[in-house]
């Protein structure tokens, strides 16, 4: 999936609502930051955001 985002991010397409987690981090974990990343976050910020 991640592939696919760089690709649109990378030709300027939008490509909302995908976060790249490694497969490593604990499950519970992944879930508080994402929720830590979206709840504190304007959506204009996140736009166009890879790495």
């Amino acid at each position: 999936m991640t592939r696919y985002a760089y690709e649109h991010v990378q030709v300027e397409l939008a490509m909302l609502g995908v976060f790249e987690i490694s497969r490593s981090v604990p499950v519970g974990l992944a879930i508080e930051e994402i929720i830590l990343i979206t709840e504190g976050s304007v959506v204009d910020v996140l736009i166009g955001q890879c790495g």
